[in-house]
């Protein structure tokens, strides 16, 4: 089966890149511009993994993941940030991210961390 990733950013070159990059790779791709719609597709759609910028209009990135975790929804999720501080990646870290990365980033980097993450999902053992 085809994996499956949500794109939630804002602005529109950088998801579009993004998307595109993702469907070269395989991937099918779903994409956001803001957070209320983000989080009506994360609730919607069985993704393997959530690339979701931190600032979104309508609804920032760091509610959007904690209303998923909430839900106990453990879709793993790659926060987007220009905040490039320790503590802007601890806070996002322990809202539940699975990873971070710093905007610019390298359209490589990301392709990479998505895989991992991907993979990482699907080694993890059944409970049932």
């Amino acid at each position: 089966p085809c994996m499956r990733v949500l794109v939630v950013e804002d602005y529109a070159p950088v998801r579009e890149s993004i998307a595109q990059a993702l469907r070269e790779e395989g991937f099918a791709v779903d994409a956001s511009a803001e957070g209320e719609d983000g989080l009506w597709h994360a609730r919607s759609g069985a993704y393997d993994v959530i690339v979701l910028d931190i600032s979104l209009p309508r609804r920032d990135g760091l509610s959007v993941l904690a209303a998923l975790r909430a839900e106990k929804d453990r879709t793993p999720v790659l926060l987007l940030t220009a905040n490039d501080t320790v503590a802007d990646r601890v806070t996002g870290l322990n809202a539940g991210a699975d990873d971070y990365l710093i905007k610019p980033f390298a359209l490589e980097e990301l392709l990479a961390r998505v895989r991992a993450l991907a993979r990482r999902k699907y080694e993890q053992a059944d409970p049932v």
